[in-house]
């Protein structure tokens, strides 16, 4: 039986530039040597150095292919001019879907994709 989801791992290029760009974007970080952490609750997301993942996965392989992490944000708008001024590329404008959700994508310096939404 599984108990809960703990944490995903991302394997990133540059430690020190993903921490950077997940404080600008207002997250909460831990820092270790090799890792860097997001809290949520006890769910983690962690990234950790590509060179000194314990783990090794297929480099051909382009980081994150496939994979969308959904942050729900209290304005999809007022967040996404917020990113702007600080700076932070977005790869779409905010757009209403027929699903209920009005979001915007960024993608961090690994090319993660993030998914910032309102509910409409």
């Amino acid at each position: 039986m599984i108990k809960r989801i703990h944490s995903i791992l991302f394997l990133c290029g540059d430690l020190k530039l993903t921490a950077e760009f997940y404080e600008k974007i207002d997250f909460k970080i831990e820092r270790a040597d090799d890792s860097v952490r997001i809290k949520f609750g006890d769910f983690r997301l962690a990234f950790m150095d590509e060179n000194k993942a314990t783990i090794q996965d297929d480099k051909s392989v382009k980081k994150g292919t496939g994979m969308f992490m959904y942050f729900e944000v209290e304005d999809v708008d007022s967040f996404h001019k917020k990113l702007l001024e600080r700076n932070i590329a977005t790869s779409s404008e905010p757009k209403s879907w027929p699903w209920g959700k009005r979001e915007f994508a960024v993608r961090d310096p690994d090319g993660y994709k993030l998914i910032f939404f309102s509910n409409i």
